[in-house]
């Protein structure tokens, strides 16, 4: 009795593996493809009509109008659009996969000041959240940690892989902190009342956070006679070769952060949130500070805020001359499938249409600092772009028949996809 009930387990658990693994990872690019008679929108603002784009061995090696030679397996993409993969900041993607499952949740680690904590080592490449992100064009994202006061390292993966050792693009590129606020939430757990209260231990916190910033720069300078893993943590801040990612919203959170973590010698500090960051912009120019601003899809923080203030503030940011990059880093993770159409959103509100494409693809890249290869669409660059049937900012013409990771053919099947097909039957003759 014991034996069947081991293999009615077994087979059980062969159905759930068949009915909800995830897509094999495609295989390396073999031949030439080249995509033709598309709209091709570059990613920097600029847009080539009846474009003709040829890409060999994972990269673009021509990019042009009709009269370009094709090269290989010509796709005929007439009436459609080009566009670069969509990049997605801030995210713990592959760190958690349902949120109300503890066992499930990797984001966050144990301790307050953990820079030493890398998020690449728990990415899981079979995460079914992640899948669910390329048929709306987002093929990369940054992994982070979240929690804690600097919540670790995160990293740059693509989202077709076997395992985050394949997924990796930019290996611990940033650490993120989370800088102490003004104000807080009433607990009301407590006894506290409700809406925001003065934060009285906000200087002592801002204290700590750069005592530690300045011991670990000391520590870099100096030879340590013991080793010290979050001080050797934040050494790549101090040469350049780090991103530090700072989580601040308030006028005053802005303006401390900036000004105290670049006089501590940090070279790239990058601004996420920058709720009221359009009250300091000449702050963030004269210190050339990046700022990847969040998502529209949201309510106004306080009362007296115009209705749409959420939507109108990457205009805003633009238009004061910022870098601006688009980011949904205080949402659920499966939100960030929508990440287009939160670009789709800004350009509804005043963004010039390809200034908006540029939050998510060419500004990201250059934020993340992997404009190099990913972003834009140009010759010597990675061939990671889609091909959609209309406007890919546009939930209902975002539909894309043809995506491509590093020029590999990638599957655009999820759990999401699979569900379409099997209940659109339902209503099939009625």
């Amino acid at each position: 009795m014991k034996k069947i009930q081991s293999y009615f387990y077994i087979l059980l658990l062969c159905i759930a593996q068949v009915g909800f693994a995830q897509q094999t990872p495609a295989g390396p690019q073999k031949t030439a493809i080249s995509i033709t008679n598309a709209t091709a929108h570059v990613g920097d603002g600029t847009i080539i009509e009846n474009c003709t784009l040829v890409f060999e061995d994972g990269k673009i090696t021509t990019l042009g109008g009709a009269e370009t030679t094709t090269k290989g397996e010509v796709i005929d993409a007439s009436g459609k659009h080009i566009y670069p993969g969509f990049i997605a900041p801030g995210k713990s993607l592959g760190l958690i996969e349902v949120d109300a499952v503890r066992a499930s949740n990797d984001q966050d680690e144990i301790g307050s000041l953990i820079p030493n904590i890398r998020s690449i080592i728990a990415y899981n490449a079979e995460s079914k959240v992640v899948e669910s992100m390329r048929p709306n064009g987002i093929l990369l994202g940054q992994v982070t940690p979240k929690g804690g006061r600097i919540s670790g390292t995160s990293s740059i993966v693509q989202f077709d892989a076997w395992n985050w050792e394949d997924a990796a693009v930019k290996t611990d590129d940033g650490i993120h902190l989370n800088w102490p606020g003004t104000y807080r939430r009433g607990r009301w757990w407590m006894g506290e009342p409700n809406g925001f209260l003065p934060n009285k231990k906000y200087q002592e916190q801002v204290v700590e956070v750069m005592d530690f910033v300045n011991n670990a720069k000391a520590y870099g300078l100096a030879a340590a006679e013991q080793y010290n893993g979050p001080f050797a943590a934040m050494q790549g801040l101090f040469s350049g070769e780090q991103r530090l990612y700072v989580y601040a919203n308030g006028e005053k959170e802005i303006i401390d952060a900036v000004t105290k973590l670049k006089a501590a010698g940090i070279t790239h500090v990058i601004l996420v949130g920058g709720y009221q960051a359009h009250k300091v912009t000449d702050i963030l120019k004269a210190k050339d500070i990046p700022v990847l601003v969040n998502f529209t899809h949201s309510l106004p923080y306080f009362d007296d805020d115009d209705y749409d203030y959420t939507y109108k503030l990457p205009k805003t940011l633009v238009d004061a001359g910022l870098t601006v990059g688009l980011q949904n880093a205080s949402a659920s993770n499966f939100q960030t499938r929508n990440l287009p159409f939160y670009a789709g959103q800004a350009a509804a509100f005043g963004l010039e249409k390809e200034k908006a494409l540029q939050l998510i693809t060419g500004n990201n890249a250059k934020i993340l600092g992997i404009d190099n290869n990913y972003g834009t669409l140009a010759i010597g660059k990675s061939a990671t772009l889609f091909i959609s049937e209309g406007d890919a900012l546009d939930m209902r013409t975002n539909q894309l028949s043809r995506a491509f990771i590093d020029g590999r053919d990638i599957s655009l099947e999820t759990h999401q996809t699979e569900l379409w097909k099997r209940y659109s039957k339902k209503y099939e003759g009625k």
